[in-house]
């Protein structure tokens, strides 16, 4: 989705000056609450519930209401397109509403909007006191009795979700052993059942989907398709597989440690207290993960090189820079949050920080964070003088000059496009 933001971005306006796109306090008079904001890819639309006084809901854009009346709305958010979705509710049922038109099928409840790099758009749904997947509008004719965990293809031309395919009786041990849970494409399960199953995930061409798999009670796995690596671990975190490519890594326990296996066998030596979050360079060749190096001591290791740095309270996903070169990440650290860039962390720390996003050429690393109660943006490790009540990721140009930044002050939503040099001046 960062892949196809960036490419879309090159059509945006990056005029430099800044653009008062809303002002809400109109609609604060004529209604009873204003919930949660939400801004468009490109900063140009800012999008929220509104409650009236006679508590049904409607939902906004840019301070003018879209058609519609709903019992509840909310969670809005944007599509990397720049659709605006909600799940919302009428007549008891609940639906999604793509820019205010609501989906034709209705459910008993639906949850979980989950995107991708192509335009479809899945929710996980309940009806009839079993669950299920939509996509587009369009749910899996097959139903489940509990279902979670969904994922789509980069494409969107597949989607798959774990799923239990058998009920499971009171105290049935002998059953629970059995398995009761698998993985279903396209609301097709395989065929193998697991004692559980966590988290699909795609390869990149949308033929093959891969989960992590409870093979007994103290024994897990990777499957993909289906079938599960002939290896057994301890445990094991999220899957992915390796760009173009069937093949798959994940953390694994194994030993009383953890590390990094590909196809079930270990490649990284170093083994550690903990590691997970597992990410992939642009191209694949390189991998970093959260580590634990002794109790409590976290940080990065990248190609199985751990930071320096260690960080007391936790560290968010690693992230590379467009060209693989760099890593980031947020980390917290005695109740204080910073950036750290290749394992040198930011000289300045935080009240909160977000994950922080790399300029295309990797030259620059900006994130949104918040010093004494305000929301500031701060690049290369320098806060931005303007101080907001609220601020969203910031965004780079594609020649790496400029920086878009979307905020609110009060009821004012401000779109504003600057050069890099001035943040950093």
């Amino acid at each position: 989705m960062q892949m196809r933001n960036r490419a879309m971005g090159e059509s945006w306006d990056w005029e430099v000056g800044e653009k008062v796109i809303a002002d809400l306090s109109g609609l604060r008079k004529e209604h009873a609450a204003l919930h949660e904001p939400v801004a468009s890819p490109d900063g140009s639309r800012v999008a929220l519930p509104v409650q009236r006084e006679d508590e049904t809901f409607g939902i906004a854009v840019n301070g003018e209401l879209l058609d519609g009346e709903y019992e509840k709305a909310w969670h809005l958010v944007f599509a990397p397109d720049g659709r605006l979705t909600a799940l919302v509710r009428a007549d008891d049922e609940w639906t999604v509403a793509v820019d205010g038109t609501p989906w034709d099928e209705t459910y008993e409840f639906a949850w979980n909007t989950t995107f991708c790099d192509g335009d479809a758009i899945a929710v996980q749904v309940k009806r009839d006191m079993e669950y299920s997947v939509a996509v587009d509008g369009k749910a899996w004719e097959p139903s489940f009795l509990s279902c979670r965990g969904i994922a789509l293809a980069p494409d969107g031309s597949h989607a798959a979700a774990v799923v239990q395919v058998e009920e499971l009786p009171e105290a049935d041990i002998f059953k629970f052993m059995e398995g009761t849970w698998s993985i279903a494409v396209d609301g097709t399960p395989w065929d193998r059942r697991f004692i559980n199953a966590y988290r699909p995930s795609f390869s990149a061409d949308g033929a093959h989907v891969a989960a992590e798999v409870r093979m007994d009670i103290c024994e897990y796995t990777v499957a993909r398709d289906g079938e599960p690596w002939d290896a057994r671990f301890g445990c094991t975190w999220d899957a992915l597989f390796r760009p173009d490519s069937t093949k798959l890594v994940a953390p694994v326990r194994t030993a009383g440690a953890w590390t990094v296996a590909e196809d079930g066998r270990p490649i990284w030596d170093g083994r550690y207290v903990q590691l997970w979050r597992v990410t992939q360079g642009p191209s694949g060749e390189r991998l970093a993960a959260v580590v634990a190096t002794a109790f409590g001591r976290w940080t990065v290791a990248v190609d199985d090189r751990p930071w320096e740095h260690t960080f007391s309270d936790l560290v968010i996903q690693p992230i590379f820079s467009p060209d693989g070169k760099k890593v980031a990440a947020v980390f917290k650290d005695g109740e204080r949050w910073g950036v750290a860039l290749d394992g040198r962390p930011w000289a300045k720390t935080f009240d909160m920080a977000w994950d922080p996003v790399f300029s295309p050429d990797g030259q620059h690393l900006a994130a949104r964070a918040e010093i004494d109660g305000r929301q500031r943006i701060v690049v290369d490790g320098r806060p931005w003088t303007p101080t907001f009540d609220r601020v969203w990721d910031p965004v780079f140009s594609p020649d790496s000059t400029k920086l878009l930044v979307c905020s609110m002050q009060g009821d004012r939503f401000t779109r504003q496009v600057v050069p890099v040099g001035s943040v950093l001046s």
